[in-house]
């Protein structure tokens, strides 16, 4: 193997481990603060609706169902809450270590015998995989997204697989939403107005 497609292939493994590792971290983050934020919400929106009759309506006891019932979904995840963390730090330990030997690598002259890094990396990308849990909580992906590329340095892994925003930073069930998002609202307020102009 070539000093080059050994660098790709640290790079890729870095990403993969990376991005898993923060994946894990979102999954606990989810579990750890949601459900508090979720009660926390609906606590404000009682009180005041105590005073505030637009927020005593149907469509507002509607939401703050649905808040109870996510709650009732993150809870259980709760008893894997722990693996979550504990994963997420084996699997940045070995990011940290594909990271170390990629500037190693990348340090060494053409002529090298490369195939101790390629053993090492084997075994490093083997012993990761053994370390994950397979089950994540919903929207893990978009959380996992902004800690690995907004959080966390990836530069190194950047020079191999030249990142763009549309392609690799943002989701691309978050991207799916938006465009949803826009055309529900350009369909809502086209119907609006023509609603409008026949009621003029």
């Amino acid at each position: 193997m070539t000093k080059d497609n050994l660098l790709k292939l640290i790079a890729e493994s870095g990403y993969n481990l990376g991005y898993g590792a923060k994946k894990h971290f979102a999954t606990f983050d989810l579990i750890e603060k949601l459900p508090g934020w979720l009660g926390f919400v609906a606590f404000v929106v009682g009180i005041f609706g105590l005073f505030k009759p637009e927020l005593a309506t149907p469509s507002v006891s509607a939401w703050m169902l649905v808040f109870a019932v996510s709650t009732l979904y993150i809870n259980g995840y709760n008893s894997e809450k722990a693996s979550y963390d504990n994963c997420g730090k084996r699997l940045t330990g070995f990011y940290n270590e594909l990271r170390t030997m990629y500037y190693e690598v990348k340090s060494l002259p053409e002529t090298t015998d490369f195939a101790p890094f390629i053993a090492q990396h084997k075994k490093i990308y083997e012993a990761a995989f053994e370390q994950t849990v397979s089950k994540q909580i919903l929207f893990s992906d978009w959380y996992a997204h902004y800690k690995f590329f907004w959080q966390q340095q990836v530069e190194w892994i950047d020079e191999q697989k030249k990142f763009t925003l549309l392609r690799d930073k943002l989701p691309l069930t978050l991207s799916i939403a938006i465009v949803v998002s826009v055309i529900g609202l350009v369909a809502w307020a086209t119907s609006s107005a023509k609603t409008l102009c026949s009621f003029l």
